[in-house]
């Protein structure tokens, strides 16, 4: 089971005191990184929420956005600074006496004076309050895991609609490639035929021997062996269970390696075809690995 690295997930829970709104966001990165947007006075969970997050996923650029209501609606108290209101009552006074103005002086222009008036420091039980952040984040990453789960089950059929593909493909060049002496023997009398202009007498010997050692030189049994491997480890990872992207991308360079090669030793044109198609095949399943967690 693979998992996309994209997805969004929304959570709303509440009690008799506060209502809780979780919003995750995840997209691709190769590494974690974890975003997090909290209200001032519960930086305090910064690091359970960290750890919460993190046990959930490996990968990705997640991003957490949490918003909480207090919905006892309780009337905040206010300071008033006492000191700082004659200061700036005085100020203005002496304001008047220069530009010689004789009106009074609002009392909303001293309670509008920055300072001057102020909410009271207030103790919040934010502890208590935990249980239900967490219970909130806990249902969004829930949420959101089974969006990416989903996500990933589409990229799953891909894969292996186009490894049946590769499959086959790989099967048209072992066949292809049987008989190789015998192909290189008729190259070989070709083309001396056509440098000498049938002039010369070949050697039936020898033209088996070049052909059997060109045939040895271009052999490319054991990359189709090791590509095969390369197929099933792959299929292995995929239904792990396990977070698969970073091996995922590492077997296909591999498998890539491998068609790179077969390409590089066959001078049989449907070979040669037939391994670009493939290595098309490879280059869209890399495109979707890097979706992958």
């Amino acid at each position: 089971m693979i998992k996309s690295m994209t997805g969004f997930a929304r959570s709303e829970k509440e009690n008799e005191r506060i209502a809780v709104m979780t919003e995750v966001r995840s997209y691709n990165s190769k590494y974690l990184d974890l975003n997090l947007r909290i209200p001032h006075d519960y930086l305090c969970f910064e690091e359970r929420i960290k750890g919460l997050v993190t046990g959930k996923t490996s990968r990705g650029r997640i991003e957490v956005k949490i918003e909480l209501r207090d919905k006892n609606n309780r009337i905040r108290e206010f300071e008033i600074d006492e000191g700082k209101a004659a200061a700036y009552y005085d100020a203005l006074m002496r304001l008047k006496g220069i530009l010689q103005i004789s009106t009074e002086i609002p009392i909303e222009i001293i309670a509008g004076a920055e300072g001057v008036i102020k909410p009271a420091e207030v103790e919040k039980d934010t502890e208590s309050e935990w249980p239900l952040i967490s219970d909130c984040l806990n249902e969004a990453m829930e949420r959101i895991d089974e969006m990416r789960i989903k996500e990933g089950e589409y990229i799953t059929r891909d894969f292996i609609s186009r490894f049946d593909n590769i499959g086959r493909s790989l099967s048209r060049i072992e066949e292809e490639s049987r008989g190789l002496p015998l192909y290189y023997q008729e190259r070989l009398k070709e083309r001396i035929s056509a440098l000498t202009r049938d002039t010369v007498v070949l050697d039936a010997g020898r033209i088996a021997q070049e052909a059997a050692f060109l045939a040895d030189r271009c052999d490319i049994s054991e990359e189709i062996v090791r590509a095969r491997s390369h197929i099933s480890q792959f299929y292995l990872i995929m239904n792990s269970g396990e977070p698969a992207g970073r091996k995922m991308n590492f077997l296909l360079q591999e498998l890539n390696r491998e068609f790179n090669t077969i390409g590089s030793k066959t001078e049989k044109a449907i070979v040669s075809h037939t391994v670009v198609d493939v290595k098309s095949e490879i280059e869209k399943i890399r495109e979707q690995v890097q979706n992958i967690e």
